[in-house]
């Protein structure tokens, strides 16, 4: 099984090549490996029941899929694992024939770009009850989605091999009709942590970094009396802008003075760590970033240049609390502000990717395009970490530049700043200020 393929956007999703197998998948058998570079002759992974095609799939994302549809193409006699897809599943019934065509397409057509046509595909939709609602009634009432998403893919001669619903710990076959096997009430999953993928995962040192219901709402934007608080620090700070122009304040001081910011706290987290995978590491970040600051260094950070020298802490004692803190950043982008999102969400999902967290750095990158989707930065990391691009062409630019400038900052360090120029307490502001760009 190679690396995962996500898109919020299906149009925008390019499957890899498959990775060797071995046994066919007929409601049998799939080989599979996890989520990570493959290591030379480990042997594949059979997975002998839709049970273990079910337990497999947060090993093939990284993350728990919840409300997603995710396709899978099979290649081979063997039945490799090549290429996925994973969308929301719309919650307008009249988006479903149009979304079952687009992400068909994009799977098939896809695999082609990149080696090879499927020979088949596996397909996913998971959704957790609602209210009242059972898994059972779930699985009836995405029956007409999935038979959609069965005549595109045969539209274009690839059969769906085995379509499944996984709800509320359940699951069911679209694709079985045999009651013995694949009762209407559904089959229990297995338990956590049980299962060959699982035991295969665990040996390779992987994880399952929680739902993607969590992991996105660990980057929601704050709610309560503490966003009101940090909106009116976003528009107090987009108001100074205008009388820091007119006194002589330039852009590039304006994006020193947001870096000059960024680095103290950076070394504020770091002296502060949370505790290790503590269920409130979020707040405690929160709490360590004053209205102010924040809104300084949102705003800064819409301005190109300055965004892209913060990109540069990337890597070794920068990255992680850089990473907490374009995280901290995302949350304040409040009200109003929500579009200024896609600054920090694209530093939170470049560090994430140049850390080795592609699953993550996909989800995040997806999260930027939603605030703005004409974001060029996060388009273009995003479709460079879906094609399996290696990041370090990336990172040696980012080092060559900064090699490049820090002879030059250091130079000019000890230089003071003329009378009637901002003082290191003024902040920058605006929302999307002249002159800056994506």
């Amino acid at each position: 099984m190679t690396k995962n393929q996500e898109s919020h956007d299906p149009s925008g999703t390019s499957p890899r090549k498959a990775a060797p197998g071995k046994p066919s998948v007929n409601h049998t058998a799939v080989p599979a490996r996890p989520a990570a570079p493959p290591v030379a002759g480990d042997p594949p992974i059979t997975l002998r029941s839709p049970a273990e095609l079910a337990d497999a799939l947060p090993y093939m994302l990284g993350f728990h899929p919840t409300d997603s549809l995710v396709m899978v193409a099979v290649h081979g006699e063997g039945g490799r694992f090549g290429g996925r897809l994973r969308v929301g599943i719309p919650a307008d019934r009249g988006e479903w024939e149009d979304t079952a065509r687009q992400v068909a397409d994009c799977l098939v057509h896809g695999s082609e770009r990149r080696g090879a046509k499927p020979d088949g595909i596996v397909v996913f939709l998971c959704q957790d009850p609602r209210g009242e609602e059972s898994g059972q009634r779930v699985m009836t009432r995405l029956r007409p989605l999935a038979q959609r998403i069965r005549l595109a893919c045969g539209a274009l001669d690839v059969p769906v091999l085995e379509a499944l619903c996984v709800s509320g710990g359940r699951y069911w076959s679209y694709c079985c009709p045999d009651p013995r096997c694949c009762p209407a009430e559904g089959t229990a999953l297995n338990a956590p942590g049980t299962s060959v993928m699982a035991a295969a995962a665990t040996y390779a040192g992987l994880q399952v970094r929680g739902s993607l219901r969590e992991i996105e709402g660990r980057l929601a934007p704050l709610r309560g009396p503490l966003a009101d608080e940090q909106e009116r620090a976003l528009d107090q700070a987009a108001a100074a802008l205008v009388p820091m122009i007119l006194d002589g304040a330039t852009r590039e001081e304006v994006g020193a003075d947001t870096l000059e910011l960024a680095r103290t706290l950076m070394r504020r987290l770091t002296l502060a760590p949370p505790a290790e995978g503590g269920p409130c590491a979020e707040d405690w970040d929160d709490a360590l970033l004053g209205h102010d600051e924040a809104a300084s260094l949102i705003l800064g950070l819409q301005d190109r240049e300055t965004r892209d020298i913060a990109a540069e802490w990337m890597e070794d004692e920068e990255a992680a609390p850089a990473l907490r803190l374009w995280r901290a950043l995302a949350r304040r982008c409040v009200g109003a502000y929500g579009e200024h999102a896609a600054a920090p969400l694209t530093l939170a999902g470049w560090v994430s990717w140049s850390t080795g967290d592609e699953p993550t750095a996909r989800i995040v990158l997806g999260l930027a395009l939603r605030a703005d989707a004409d974001y060029r930065f996060a388009q273009l990391l995003h479709h460079a970490c879906n094609e399996g691009i290696d990041p370090e062409g990336l990172r040696e630019c980012l080092r060559a530049e900064r090699g490049r400038r820090e002879p030059r900052r250091k130079r000019t360090a000890a230089v003071t700043r003329p009378p009637g120029r901002r003082t290191k307490n003024s902040r920058p502001g605006s929302r999307r200020t002249a002159g800056s760009e994506q």
